[in-house]
């Protein structure tokens, strides 16, 4: 004889979720508490060779547009259309989702596991990686959420707005789509994921970088940016993760205050380990 299962206490579940979400919540007032309030200035402060560096790109950048924009568009716009369509494709890998999407839910997951009941070791394994990945996740999303707004600011023309191509045509603080090419946000994006993921992966650089440089040459060939866009872009991506780099280095965080370079993370024998304890403590809960 089937005997009927009690149902499930709502009740019970309920509060178990509220304290799954609550345990969440805390973590990441934790994290932000953190690595919110500003540092001392002078480890902020770059270096004059970084300052120099920034001013070289800003020179290249008003070079190209005058040497090689229109040059650049124009030979995009002769190349064929087979070309075009297969850049069409590979430039929706520069949009910043598919890394802040990812990073953002191992962060969310991360902040639901790690709890005090957690051995000390599982804790400090799964907050190391947390650091990683809230590196990762800054360095990406903020230079392109700088680079969102600075390029409705500056209002550039894109390629042919208006059936033509005028390298110097602006509609500064104008919110509209095709008066928003200075500068590229894949470009941004694509070249602050290939120096972040880099400084953490060492062995990726090259992978990430031949990632960055498609990216933004896909921008030029779906006419969607100048050359100097892209630069642009790229300049934007390097020096906000250069400035969330040294935010982390100022805590001690992820990377050495002394040479830059990221600390020993844990190995993959711990992590699994710390997440199958995280993971386990975390369903019991429910």
């Amino acid at each position: 004889m089937n005997v009927p299962q009690a149902p499930p206490d709502v009740t019970s579940l309920r509060r178990r979720g509220s304290a799954l979400a609550h345990n969440t919540l805390r973590n990441f007032e934790q994290w932000i508490a953190f690595i919110a309030p500003p540092p001392r200035l002078r480890i902020l402060r770059p270096p004059l060779p970084v300052i120099a560096g920034a001013a070289a790109m800003l020179y290249l950048v008003v070079g190209v547009m005058f040497r090689f924009d229109a040059a650049g568009t124009a030979w995009a716009r002769n190349l064929a259309q087979g070309v075009r369509d297969v850049f069409e494709e590979i430039t929706n890998f520069g949009l910043s989702g598919w890394f802040l999407f990812p990073f953002g839910f191992i962060l969310l997951g991360l902040a639901a596991i790690i709890t005090s009941s957690l051995s000390r070791m599982s804790r400090g394994v799964l907050t190391a990686l947390a650091a990683r990945f809230g590196f990762l996740f800054l360095a990406i999303g903020v230079p392109g959420l700088f680079a969102t707004v600075v390029k409705r600011l500056i209002g550039r023309a894109r390629p042919f707005v208006g059936g033509h191509d005028d390298p110097f045509a602006y509609m500064p603080f104008i919110w509209r789509p095709e008066y928003a090419a200075m500068p590229s946000g894949h470009s941004t994006t694509s070249v602050a994921a290939a120096i972040a993921i880099g400084a953490i992966w060492p062995r990726t650089r090259w992978v990430m970088w031949l990632y960055a440089l498609t990216i933004m040459l896909s921008r030029v060939v779906v006419l969607a940016h100048h050359p100097s866009d892209v630069i642009a872009g790229a300049l934007v991506g390097a020096a906000g993760v250069y400035l969330v780099r040294r935010w982390f280095v100022a805590r001690r965080l992820v990377f050495c205050p002394r040479d830059l370079r990221a600390y020993p993370g844990p190995s993959l024998r711990r992590i699994w380990a710390a997440l199958r304890q995280g993971i386990a403590g975390a369903g019991a809960s429910l």
